[in-house]
């Protein structure tokens, strides 16, 4: 998801991230840094410094290299007619057909900026057109007077067969963390004398009713309504908000405010991305109704009860920008995802997407480049890996029942709660003992987790180098990367057998899934980059790990070490029945007072 600690496995080159304010945390085994989402990357960053190394050699993400792109067709060449009626025939049905695209070219590696020229109707959705490699620009054709265009028909949805169902449950949503991003929705001004940023603890967001379900991703969050609405509000330079959020406003430092100022509009941040809004919905059919939203670093997908998916944003890679399809680098608007069909479920990582279909097939698509996507990917066609392709068939044909992501690793919890995964595996997030503690140490296909076959897994989550799942029994059970107290365990569940120590005999990484102590009936879990949420059968929340700014909710900048419940007057006779989180903040709902 977000800016993020540096992990002690960064990829070779680490992706660009958006603007964040820093916070530096000493860490007893491992460096903390966070990228400002904004920089333009460089072709090829240096690795990120590595914390102290375990007793293996200290991991670092591997790319896996991608498919072959298909070769581009010829462009046809129009055959010189011998008669003069033809030629003329021919020369208007060029005219007519042949789109005039004012796009701009870029080299594989440079940044695009969202206000580069070059945007192009696209399907009807404005996007930043891709450029095309190698690619002989067209020949002007003759100018011919042509008959005036038809006027387009408007739109109309196919009726399609309803294969999914709208949530329905109302919740209140209390958000906690950092906020200077505008992820937390509250605005850029006080309310009754509280800033919007840096939140301790769980506040109730005064902009959000009738919320039905929250995706939050690295920087942003995207929210569905009772009333068919998609709000998203948070980071938009690379169109994840899927609106025009422009401002003419100037931008302040919030941290040298004074506290005591009188001016309201205090923040210095763009009202229109850090309020709740609705996004643009022009080129949307009005019959669509909405069930589920993702929301992955740069992007945000949303599936439809028909099984139809639409999505705006860009997904972003080891290099930079890598694109949002093949042929739009960045999509500022929804647009439809064609290649997409009877889709029943999503889920969403740092920079990839799952899609379940109903006949129990999975797509995956984004960045690939530690293996996420469960195929190989070749350098020379990093584009190729935005095409929605299926994984292949699941160990023992296992049907699927739940998708989940980590930042760079995916799940699947079966019809018989057994959980499979793929992708990167260094720091053992997939609870896999093969690969951790190993440079780039990644899962390419598919595979049983062994190691949770004891369990009957009904939820599961992944941060950035750590996961989390809770039983049919209400066990919480933990694994991954071990510094940032992102496993919650206490230092008696480490031993010999379960965990990689580094040279200064401190534990790393916790390859085995394990039991978390003095916590029970937990019925879902929930992971941000480095911090963790578990949710309890009586409503009750509880929160671990990285804590720099604020985001466990925990009301304090101090790691927390083991799964404590968040107290505090605002959710304390609340019933809680979500949770979320992104990079740098927290989010829970509730059930409405009275239900």
């Amino acid at each position: 998801m977000p800016p993020k600690r540096a992990a002690a496995v960064a990829s070779e080159a680490d992706p660009a991230t958006k603007r964040t304010r820093t916070v530096a945390v000493k860490k007893e085994a491992a460096s903390v840094a966070e990228a400002p989402k904004k920089a333009a990357p460089a072709k090829k960053a240096a690795p990120a410094k590595k914390a102290a190394a375990p007793k293996k050699a200290a991991p670092a993400t591997k790319k896996a290299a991608a498919p072959k792109k298909a070769a581009a067709p010829a462009r046809k060449k129009a055959t010189k007619a011998t008669k003069a009626s033809q030629e003329s025939d021919k020369e208007n049905e060029a005219e007519a057909e042949a789109p005039k695209v004012n796009g701009v070219k870029r080299k594989h590696n440079e940044e695009v900026d969202e206000d580069v020229a070059g945007e192009v109707q696209t399907n009807g959705d404005r996007g930043t057109k891709r450029a095309k490699k190698d690619e002989p620009a067209a020949a002007p054709p003759k100018k011919k007077k042509a008959a005036a265009p038809k006027a387009a028909p408007k739109r109309v949805a196919r009726e399609l067969k309803a294969i999914n169902t709208a949530p329905s449950q109302v919740m209140d949503i209390f958000v906690f963390g950092e906020g200077t991003a505008g992820e937390l929705g509250l605005g850029s001004v006080r309310v009754d004398g509280k800033k919007p940023i840096d939140v301790k603890r769980p506040r109730l967001n005064h902009n959000l009713k009738g919320v039905v379900q929250v995706a939050c991703g690295g920087m942003h969050v995207a929210a569905l309504t009772q009333d068919n609405k998609i709000l998203t509000w948070g980071v938009n330079d690379q169109g994840a908000l899927g609106r025009d959020t422009n401002w003419d406003g100037g931008l302040r430092n919030v941290e040298d405010e004074d506290e005591d100022s009188d001016d309201e509009d205090d923040t210095g941040m763009n009202p229109k991305e850090s309020t709740p809004a609705e996004i643009d919905t022009s080129n949307i059919p009005e019959n669509v109704e909405w069930v589920q939203v993702v929301a992955s670093d740069s992007a945000t997908f949303a599936l439809t009860t028909t099984g139809q998916v639409y999505g705006w944003g860009t997904f972003r890679s080891n290099e930079g920008v890598l694109g949002f399809s093949k042929s739009v680098l960045i999509q500022h608007t929804p647009a439809h995802v064609p290649e997409l069909s009877k889709i029943k479920q999503l889920a969403a990582g740092l920079n990839h997407v799952l899609a379940l279909d109903e006949k129990n097939k999975i797509y995956a698509w984004g960045a690939g480049q530690q293996a996420q996507l469960a195929r190989r990917l070749l350098e020379r066609d990093d584009s190729a890996a935005l095409y929605p392709t299926g994984i292949g068939a699941l160990p023992g044909r296992a049907k699927a029942e739940t998708l989940a992501c980590g930042s760079y690793h995916s799940f699947v919890v079966d019809t018989k709660a057994r959980v499979m995964g793929w992708g990167l595996n260094n720091y053992a997030e997939l609870g896999v003992e093969d690969e951790a503690g190993q440079d780039g140490g990644f899962v390419m296909r598919p595979q049983l987790i062994k190691a949770l076959e004891p369990y009957e897994v009904v939820s599961i989550a992944g941060g950035e180098h750590h996961s989390l799942a809770c039983t049919t029994k209400g066990e919480l059970l933990t694994w991954g990367r071990i510094d940032g107290h992102q496993v919650g365990q206490p230092s008696e569940s480490f031993s010999e057998d379960n965990t990689i120590w580094d040279e200064r005999n401190k534990p790393r990484i916790l390859v085995v899934p394990t039991v978390v102590p003095d916590i029970t009936g937990v019925v879902a879990v929930a992971a941000g980059t480095d911090h963790s949420f578990a949710i309890t059968a009586d409503g009750k929340v509880y929160s671990w790990g990285f804590s720099a700014n604020y985001q466990t909710g925990q009301g304090t900048t101090d790691d927390i070490e083991a799964p404590t419940r968040i107290d505090n007057s605002a959710i304390r006779d609340r019933k809680i029945v979500f949770a979320g989180a992104g990079g740098q903040y927290g989010i829970v709902g509730a059930l409405p007072v009275g239900n």
